[in-house]
C-alpha cells in the first residue's frame, strides 16, 4: 500500500534485470535504493521467457509487457517497436487510474519515445536518462542501423523532457553534437558491500575475466588474441555472458588451443557475476565503444585490476599505474603488454587491486540515489 505522503514514479524502461546489461543493473539498484515511504516506483519494462507478468514488492511494482523480446542479452529492432507501442498505451492507462507525480524514462530509445508521448498528452513531467547507446553514435555497430530510421522522429522526446541525465561526460558530450538540450550528469554508482569483505591478494593462478555481451562494440572475440601469447605465464580466464559472435569467439578460443586456460560461463545472474568478480584479479574490457561500463565499477569494487580500452568513461575507474591501464581501441598488442606486465609481478598486481578497492569508493552509490532523490525534487517543484 502505497504510504499517503510518497510520491510516485512510473519507471519505463526496455531492459530490467534478469535481461539486459548493465545499464538494466543500474536501473534496478536505483529503484530498489530510493523506493521507500517516500518514493514508490512502477516499473513498465519488457517480458522475457518465464519471468512473472506482475511482481510486487514493499514500495515497487514490476510490469513486463510482451513485446516479442527473444534473448536475455539485447533486443531487436521489432521488439523495441513492440516495447514503444505496449509501454505506450499502458502508460497512458497507468496515468489515468495511478496517477504518478512524474515519469521516468532510462534510454532514450525505445523507452524515451513512448514515455515523451505519454508526458505530452498527459502533461506529466518526465526524467530522461541516457545510457550511451541510445545516443547516435554510442554504439555504432548496434544502433547506426536503427538511427536511420529513429533519429528524423527522436527530437521531440529530448525536447519534451524536463531533464535529462547522462551517466557519463562522454555521453553528455555526444548527446550535445546531436541535440540542443540541457544536460546533467549523473554517474553510474556500485552497492560496494557485496564485496568488502574480498581482500587483494592475487589468485593462484591469477584469475582473468571478461564480463558482457559478445558483440561488436564489446569486442570480445579479442580475449583469445590478447591472451594466446602469454601461455608461458600461470593464468585462467573467465568469460561471463552472450551474444553474435559466440561462434567466433570460440572458433579463436580453439585456433589458439586455449580451451583449458579460457572457460565460457554463458549469461548469468547478477550474484554469481558477483562470486566470479570477487575470485578475480584482471578485468580485461577491450571494448571499441563504451559509455559507463558497470561491469567496471563491479569489479572496482572487488577489487580487480582493470585494463580497458581508452573510450566512454573508462577513464575515470583507471588511474593509469595505479589501478589499470588504458588501452588505444583494438590495439592488441598494447593490451598483451598491459596484462603480461601484471602477470610478470605479483606484488603490482597486489597493488593494483587493493588502489582499485579505494578508487571504488568515489562512485558509492548513495551518492548517486542522493543526486537522484535531488533531480526528483527539483523536477516536482518545478
Amino acid at each position: 500500500m502505497v504510504h499517503v505522503l510518497a510520491k510516485k514514479i512510473l519507471v519505463v524502461t526496455h531492459e530490467y534485470p534478469p535481461i539486459g546489461g548493465g545499464g538494466g543493473k543500474v536501473i534496478q539498484d536505483l529503484c530498489d535504493g530510493i523506493s521507500s515511504d517516500n518514493y514508490f516506483f512502477y516499473i513498465l519494462t519488457a517480458h522475457y521467457d518465464d519471468l512473472p507478468g506482475i511482481e510486487k514488492k514493499e514500495f515497487l511494482v514490476i510490469e513486463r509487457l510482451h513485446t516479442l523480446r527473444r534473448e536475455a542479452y539485447r533486443a531487436s529492432l521489432p521488439a523495441m517497436f513492440c516495447f514503444v507501442w505496449k509501454s505506450f498505451w499502458r502508460a497512458l492507462r497507468l496515468i489515468r487510474t495511478w496517477q504518478p507525480d512524474l515519469i521516468h524514462a532510462h534510454f532514450a530509445v525505445p523507452g524515451g519515445a513512448s514515455a515523451a508521448l505519454a508526458s505530452i498528452l498527459t502533461r506529466t513531467p518526465l526524467i530522461l536518462t541516457i545510457h550511451g547507446g541510445d545516443v547516435p553514435g554510442g554504439a555504432p555497430q548496434k544502433t547506426d542501423r536503427w538511427f536511420q530510421f529513429i533519429k528524423p522522429f527522436s527530437g521531440f522526446i529530448w525536447k519534451h523532457a524536463t531533464k535529462i541525465i547522462a551517466v557519463s561526460e562522454d555521453s553528455r558530450q555526444l548527446a550535445l553534437s546531436h541535440y540542443h538540450v540541457e544536460i546533467a550528469v549523473i554517474p553510474n554508482g556500485i552497492d560496494r558491500k557485496p564485496f568488502d569483505q574480498n581482500n587483494s591478494n592475487p589468485h593462484k593462478p591469477p584469475h582473468i575475466l571478461f564480463v558482457g555481451r559478445f558483440s561488436p562494440e564489446k569486442n570480445a572475440t579479442a580475449i583469445p588474441e590478447i591472451l594466446k601469447d602469454l601461455l608461458a605465464y600461470e593464468w585462467v580466464c573467465t568469460m561471463i555472458g552472450d551474444g553474435p559472435q559466440l561462434g567466433q569467439l570460440k572458433e579463436r578460443i580453439q585456433k589458439y588451443n586455449l580451451n583449458q586456460r579460457i572457460h565460457l560461463e554463458g549469461w548469468l545472474q547478477q550474484e554469481e557475476v558477483n562470486q566470479i568478480l570477487c575470485k578475480g584479479d584482471i578485468l580485461i574490457l577491450p571494448s571499441l565503444r563504451e559509455s559507463m561500463p558497470m561491469v567496471g565499477l563491479q569489479a572496482l569494487a572487488a577489487g580487480n585490476a582493470l585494463v580497458m580500452s581508452d573510450v566512454g568513461a573508462c577513464p575515470e575507474m583507471v588511474e593509469v599505474e595505479k589501478n589499470g591501464f588504458l588501452i588505444e581501441p583494438g590495439n592488441i598488442e598494447g593490451f598483451t603488454r598491459a596484462v603480461k606486465h601484471l602477470l610478470a609481478s605479483p606484488n603490482t598486481l597486489s597493488g593494483f587491486k587493493e588502489y582499485s578497492k579505494t578508487l571504488s569508493k568515489k562512485f558509492d552509490i548513495q551518492t548517486v540515489l542522493e543526486n537522484y532523490r535531488s533531480a526528483y525534487q527539483d523536477v516536482l517543484k518545478s
